[in-house]
């Protein structure tokens, strides 16, 4: 999925109204599943489009996102850990680490 069709999307959510939330990975270090500008964008629904990674990382980002947009509207930065060598949770054993921004549209 592309920037371009990312950010159409976004539009379309604002033109019709919808809120939610757009993630940006801001920095990636180690072995990640998507790098540095990946995006997706999360609504209030709790339904995305685009992808951050998968997994661990997308569920932090709608959880992030959902607490965003129903409590204080603030940007947020998250640190997602992908370096649980036994996959406690949920798996994500890349051994990399990921910085996400995550902004209310």
């Amino acid at each position: 999925m592309t920037d371009l069709e990312i950010f159409r999307r976004l539009q379309q959510y604002r033109s019709e109204g919808v809120g939610g939330c757009l993630a940006t990975i801001v920095e990636a270090a180690g072995s990640t599943p998507r790098g540095a500008g990946a995006k997706m964008l999360v609504c209030a629904d709790g339904s995305t489009y685009g992808s951050v990674g998968g997994g661990c990382s997308e569920n932090q980002v709608r959880s992030s996102a959902l607490r965003c947009l129903l409590g204080s509207g603030e940007p947020e930065l998250l640190e997602v850990d992908l370096t649980d060598d036994l996959g406690t949770r949920g798996g994500d054993v890349c051994g990399g680490r990921l910085w996400i921004l995550v902004e209310p549209f």
